[in-house]
Order: structure tokens, then sequence, then C-alpha cells
């Protein structure tokens, strides 16, 4: 017996000897895949130009026979005369053309499907584990009259994907929807994403262990920064956490109320993406990214402009669609890199002399340029344009060569007390000198903590305004809108005050005067809740003859009125329902849900307003390094 168990042991370690091997092989092969998949569409996109230009239409004869079956002595003979000019093997071009002929015959015939019979084909692409074969395209047929949700279960139950989202052209298909209302067509592409098994129903004590799913993510992210949005700042600034728009060096901005909304909830969604990618979460990023994104197209043109915010998302659902190998996103790739560059250029300006004048330096952004000249030269690449995927490389790797730091800078800048991130920061924007980054890193700590004070200054004085206003018998809610409107300034708020107020008075007068008895019907049916008659017509008289509302303010005061609400006050204009000492706006005595809420969402808020710069270049090294083999394999003079 002791022999069995030392042998099974002897066994175990063997085997947890070979694990960490077995692991790269499968890393290895999954790369080599990836890299046959670019090669492959790379060909398949310089054919197909050359097709287009000679007019050869690979689904008619002579390449194409009536069986719809290959016309092989003409391909080999086409293989024989593009091989040359596209510097690929004979073998190799006949494969693509195959490939591109298979695939505009099955085009066809779908389009004749679809004539026919209104039977749709969509291409689906699926997740990295969810092919069978990297080579073999998938398709599914269906009917556009039908909801999202039918696809959705077709899908998961052909390829064993549970719990899926739909993607097309960046924007999520909402499953009760149908699909010809999504601008879903025959032929269309759509993306599948794979998340998280649904939330069971369970009791509250197992509340705080269940796991969250992505969609329950989405919804709390967005929850979280609709609460911040509504904050207005008024409230004790070391209790309350209340968020501000910036700009790049750390300026509150004025925003409309408007757009502020849509921009926090952007911008919240933006960094629980970029927190997943940290991660290496792709497929949860990548559905906060394009929530972000959806929120973004809620705010003016104008505002995109003058922050970056925007251009980097884009980036960065970019490099998830890198990360996920959803290498067929090509069309929406492009256009997204195209707005990323577009609002770098109306931001930085031409010669990034817009941010120099902001920041005093653009070292730090380059790291986005990288990014952004990379996936160009990856997405060119795969287009079939080598010329220009080598020359945007060759930008990359010039900046790539400027961005690297030396370690040992870092390890003395970081012996001074600075972190790994201010210490890489410091480095690029002082472009590599360790003196002038120490100094530089220096008096941003001092500049920061100058304009925190200065917030916290600011703060302390509308909570002081607010509570001038309050005192003088004004509802906290329109204190807090008058003050907005005034921009800070009590006595403009006053005078707003007293203005809308007076108007209140006015038309209340005139209201009384006009005033005709309530519906006896409405007195009894509140008196049939059993509110006492003197209070049910007072709460009838305060909401203007509607029931609902006054049964809820009696709820609300436990059957009686305040002595405050039947004071003969008027309500001020700026409200827009009559305040009470039970319900002030602004006094942020929440849910403590929405307080966990809140917390949650901040966690994903970066400390340094610069995180989204602090790229340690690591992945960016490896699609250098895969961009490099894929060129020098297409290049004759590299052997």
């Amino acid at each position: 017996m002791a022999a069995e168990n030392g042998s099974e042991r002897e066994d175990k370690q063997k085997q947890s000897q070979h694990a960490p091997f077995r692991t790269l092989l499968l890393q290895g092969y999954q790369h080599f895949f990836t890299v046959l998949r670019m090669a492959e569409l790379h060909i398949q996109a310089k054919l197909v130009n050359l097709l287009k230009q000679d007019k050869i239409q690979l689904w008619n004869p002579p390449y194409t026979t009536e069986d719809n079956e290959a016309g092989q002595l003409s391909l080999q003979e086409l293989a024989r005369n593009y091989a040359p000019i596209v510097s690929f093997s004979v073998p190799d071009v006949s494969s693509a053309l195959e490939s591109i002929r298979c695939q505009a015959v099955k085009r066809g015939m779908g389009n004749k499907t679809y004539r026919e019979t209104c039977v749709a084909t969509l291409e689906l692409l699926l997740p990295k584990d969810g092919r069978k074969d990297a080579k073999k395209k998938n398709y599914l047929e269906t009917k556009l009259d039908v909801v999202s949700q039918d696809i959705m279960d077709k899908i998961s139950e052909q390829y064993g994907l549970q719990y899926i989202k739909l993607i097309l052209n960046g924007k999520t298909l909402a499953p009760e929807k149908r699909l010809d209302e999504q601008n879903v067509k025959n032929n269309s592409k759509v993306m599948v994403l794979r998340v998280s098994e649904p939330e069971r129903k369970k009791q509250l004590v197992e509340e705080e262990e269940k796991k969250k799913t992505q969609d329950e993510s989405v919804q709390r992210t967005q929850k979280g920064f609709q609460i911040l949005s509504e904050r207005d700042g008024t409230d004790d600034p070391a209790t309350t956490p209340f968020l501000e728009i910036a700009d790049q060096k750390g300026n509150p901005l004025k925003i409309p109320h408007s757009e502020k909304k849509a921009l926090i909830l952007a911008m919240g969604f933006h960094e629980k993406g970029r927190a997943l990618m940290k991660r290496k979460q792709y497929d949860a990023a990548l559905c906060h990214l394009l929530q972000a994104d959806d929120q973004f197209s809620k705010c003016g043109s104008m505002l995109l402009s003058t922050v970056d915010n925007y251009a980097v998302l884009q980036l960065d659902i970019v490099w998830c669609y890198r990360a996920l190998e959803a290498l067929s996103c090509l069309d929406d790739g492009k256009q997204r890199l195209q707005k990323a560059e577009d609002c770098f250029l109306k931001c930085y300006g031409e010669q990034q002399q817009r941010l120099l004048q902001i920041k005093g330096n653009s070292g730090r952004e380059e790291v986005l340029f990288l990014r952004l000249y990379l996936l160009q030269s990856l997405l060119a690449y795969l287009d079939g344009n080598e010329h220009q995927a080598t020359q945007k490389l060759m930008q990359v790797e010039d900046l790539y060569g400027r961005l690297c730091l030396d370690p040992g800078k870092m390890t003395e800048l970081m012996a001074l007390g600075f972190s790994e991130q201010e210490a890489r920061l410091g480095l690029r924007a002082c472009h590599g000198s360790l003196d002038e980054a120490a100094l530089h890193i220096a008096n941003r700590r001092q500049e920061k903590e100058e304009m925190k004070e200065r917030e916290r200054a600011k703060r302390r004085s509308r909570v002081e305004a607010l509570a001038t206003l309050t005192e003088l018998g004004f509802a906290k809610r329109d204190a807090a809108r008058a003050l907005q409107q005034a921009y800070g300034d009590v006595d403009r708020a006053y005078g707003i005050l007293l203005e809308s107020t007076q108007a209140a008075s006015a038309a209340v007068a005139n209201n009384n005067n006009k005033e005709q008895p309530f519906d006896q019907s409405k007195v009894e049916q509140l008196l049939y809740l059993g509110f006492d008659p003197e209070v049910a017509e007072a709460a009838l008289k305060l909401t203007g003859g509607d029931v609902q509302s006054a049964t809820q303010l009696l709820l609300d005061n436990q059957g009686f009125l305040p002595p405050e609400l039947l004071s003969p006050s008027p309500p001020s204009s700026l409200s827009e329902e009559p305040s009470t000492s039970s319900e002030s706006a602004g006094s942020q005595v929440e849910d403590p849900m929405d307080a966990d809420l809140v917390n949650e969402v901040l966690e994903d808020i970066p400390r340094h307003e610069e995180d989204y710069l602090d790229l340690t270049l690591e992945e960016e090294s490896e699609v250098i390094a895969q961009m490099k083999s894929y060129l020098h394999k297409n290049c004759p003079s590299s052997s």
C-alpha cells in the first residue's frame, strides 16, 4: 500500500513538473494559430485587391463549376501568376484563393436564399475558446424579424456558449428587440462575447457572497456614477464624495448640466472598463467601454474636442478587439482609430502645440500615439497594405525607443520616495532626465496639493453659502440651484430666490382667487384610507388636488402635516415639486446601498489623474515583435 502511495506521489510530481510546460505549449499553439490567421487575412486582402483590379470573379467559371466546385486548373494557373506579385509561395496563394472562392460562393448562395426566402446569413465572430476550427468561418441562418434573444439561444445551443452578448458595429444588440430594428442585415458580422452566469435569486444573507455578472456590473456602475453626477458639491467636503470634470491640468471645467451627467457616466464606464483591461478581463472590459461610447455620443462635439477622453476610449475599444482576436472587426476598428486621431488633433493641436501650452511638455502623451500607430499598423497589415503597415511600425519603433526608460533612473527616483507611476510619468515628461524628472514630480505634487486646498475651500464656501440661505427660510434644494445659477455668489442667489418667491406668491394668490372647492370624492378617498378630514383637505390643497401625491405626502409624514408645510410662505418656483423638511434635495442622506454603490465605483477611479498615460509598454512590446515577424516573413529580401 505504501508503495502504491509512493507511486501515486511520483506520478503527481511528474504531472506538476510538466504542467508549466503544457501551459506554455498551449500558449505557443494559440500564438502559432493567431500568427497563421493573421498571415491568412493579410494574403487574402492582397489577393482580393488584385482580383478586383483584374476584374476576376472566382465564383464564376472557369474558377467555379456548375456544382460550385473549384476549377482546379484555372485556380492553379491564377496562383502561379499571383505568387510572385504578393511574395508568397504558390501553395499558400492557391489555398488563399480557394478560401476567397468558397467565401464568395457561400455569400452568393446566401444572397440567393435571402432574395427567395428572406432568410439571412450572419457571420459569427466567436470567442477564442468557442472556435472549434480557427480557420473555419462560422455562419448562422435566420430571419431578421426575430428578436436577438432567439439568435442568442441558437448560438448557445449550437456552440455551447451559455451566457453571451451580441455586438454589431460596436453596439450591443438588445435581446428583446428584433434584428432588423437594430440594423442587422444579410451578411452582417456579429461579434459574440461571453458573459458570466446570471445571478440566481438568493436570500439577503447570501447577498455579499454572490458573484457579480457583467450585466449587474454595468448597472451598478451606471447607478453609482448617476448618484455622483447629481451631487452639487454643497455637502460636507470631508464626508461626501463629489465628482467634478477637470481639464488636463486638473482645473475644473464649466459644463452644461445636460452634458455633465452624460460625461460623468461615460467617464465612469470608461474607468471601469480600463480597470478590467488591467486585469486582462477583455470581454467584460469591452462591455463597459461600449457603454461609455454610448454615453459619450450624448455629449456635444465642442466638449469632446477639449478633452482627450473620447480618443483614448476609441483606442481602448480597438485594443480590446486585438486582445480578443476579433480580427474581422476591421471596418469598425479603422473608423474608431480615425476618430481617435481626429480627436487628438483637435485636442492637442497639429504639432501638439496646445498640449505644450497647457502642460509644458508632451512626453507622457506619446504613449497614446505609440498605441495608435501600432494598431493602425496591425489593421493596415490585415487589410493587405504592407507599405502602410511598415511605415506605421517605423513610427512605433521610434517612439518606443524614446519611451523605454532606464531602470537605474527609475530606482533612483523611487528611492527618493516617489511612486513607480510618478517616476515613469516624470521621466517620460522630461525625456529621461533624472534631475528634471525629480523636480517635475515635486512641483506637480505641490500644484496638486494647492489645487486640492482651493477645491476644499470652494466647497466649504458653498456649504456656508447654502447654510446662510437655508437659515433665511429657503429650501435647501432651491438654495443649491440658485447658488449654481449664481456661480456661488450668495447675494445673487438670494436675489434669484427672492424673485422666484415673489413670483410664486403672486401665482398662489391668483390661484386662491380662482380656487374651486375640491371634488368631495377625492377627500372621501383619503378619509377611506384613515386620514383626518382637515389634514386630507390640506394635503389636497398642497398637491393641487392630486390624490396620489396627497396620499404619499401624508404617508411620508405619518398622517400629519408639519407646520412649515402649512405656513403661508409659498414654495419657490425653482422647485420642480413642493419642498418638505423631510425631503430636501442635496441633503445626501442616502440609502446605505447607494453609499456602497458609490464606494464601489470610486474604487475604479485611479488616484493619479494621468493613470491612463502610465503604460509599461509590455503588451505593446509583444505586438511590435509580432508585427515585425509578420512583415519580415513577407519581405522577399529578408532571406
